[in-house]
This record gives C-alpha cells, structure tokens and sequence, in this order.
C-alpha cells in the first residue's frame, strides 16, 4: 500500500473509531488520522498476536482490525491525558 492509501485508511478508521467512543478530545482532524494509522498498525499486532489475522489492504477485515486498534489507542489516550 502507497502512504497515501495508508493515511487515506487511517482516517477512515480513525473517525469510525472516535464515532464509536464519542467523547471531548482536542486534537481535531490530524489527531484522528494519526491515531486511526497508528491504530492500523496496533490492530494488525494485536491481530497477529492473537491468530485473527493483519492489517493486508482496503478490505473489511482489515478496516475493523484498524478500528479496533484506534479504539485500543483512544482508550490509552483519554486515560493518559486525563491525568
């Protein structure tokens, strides 16, 4: 995947995460993105860990690997940012 389809993916899964877990946190457009890539990457580890499989291209299984790494990732941000 080209960076571009990356960060194109990490925002869309970014925004579905912030939409499931709701909430008042800053950051705004570049923060969702950031967290929804990183939380690409997180997902497929946590996937690979546990045999459900990777983060391999624009399909669904790899878009709710992503969201539910940018959920693991905006659960650690709200707890650490709270302190």
């Amino acid at each position: 995947m080209g960076i571009l389809s990356w960060i194109i993916f990490g925002l869309i899964a970014g925004v579905l995460a912030k939409w499931i877990m709701p909430g008042r946190d800053g950051g705004g457009l570049i923060l969702t993105t950031l967290l929804g890539i990183a939380g690409a990457f997180v997902g497929g580890w946590i996937g690979v860990r546990l045999g459900f499989g990777s983060v391999t291209g624009f399909n669904l299984g790899s878009m709710i690997t992503a969201v539910i790494g940018a959920l693991v990732l905006l659960f650690v941000y709200r707890m650490i940012s709270r302190s």
